[in-house]
């Protein structure tokens, strides 16, 4: 099952709605969900992004679909591909 890491930042709708956020995010989660997707960790954090959330899908294209959660407007979202240690092992061991 594909891992994924979602970063996220607040806009300036979803700063000044913070005090959602909480709600927010359960709601991301039964998004998720119903996509056939797993939210395996959710954090808030502080620095150039304001969340990091990794998730497991079913394929990438059951990830992709939670970019619907950015035409809600309280974050921007960048998604990135993530391997575990063994799959990048298995992938670098057929290089020459």
């Amino acid at each position: 099952m594909p891992t994924s890491v979602i970063l996220v930042n607040f806009t300036d709708q979803g700063i000044r709605n913070i005090k959602d956020s909480p709600s927010r995010l359960e709601s991301f989660r039964a998004m998720a969900g119903k996509l056939g997707v797993s939210v395996k960790s959710a954090y808030y954090v502080v620095g150039p992004y304001d969340m990091v959330i990794t998730v497991d899908g079913m394929d990438e294209a059951a990830v992709t679909a939670l970019l619907k959660v950015g035409s809600l407007g309280n974050v921007k979202t960048q998604t990135l591909r993530a391997f575990a240690p063994e799959q990048m092992e298995q992938m670098v061991s057929t290089l020459a």
